[in-house]
């Protein structure tokens, strides 16, 4: 490959901060409980312990994944009396859900 190229091809790739938030976000992805939360959550607005519920998972391992799916701005809480409800952070958790989905059923 020419020099040129890879210089161009190097200077079109985002910094190294990026690439690493990228792969952080990425990885909140990466594990079955919180892909399945945040399906739940595309689907409805839903508590604690709706979620819980649903999935037939205690309320402190869904409490815990929520926490890290908040810190990574993937969902948001509105509190609403004495609970939170939950959902999704904005529509760009949707569209990084349904590429995905989409991506993993292509036969």
């Amino acid at each position: 490959m020419a020099e040129d190229t890879k210089n161009t091809i190097r200077s079109m790739l985002p910094n190294d901060d990026v690439i690493y938030n990228l792969a952080e976000l990425f990885k909140m992805f990466g594990d079955p409980t919180r892909a399945k939360i945040l399906k739940c959550l595309q689907i409805r607005d839903l508590y604690v312990g709706e979620i819980a519920d649903i999935l037939d998972m205690s309320l402190s391992a869904v409490s815990h994944q929520l926490r890290v799916l908040r810190s990574a701005k993937l969902v948001k809480g509105t509190k609403e009396g004495k609970e939170v409800k939950y959902s999704l952070d904005d529509d760009h958790v949707t569209n990084i859900l349904e590429a995905g989905l989409t991506h993993v059923n292509e036969k």
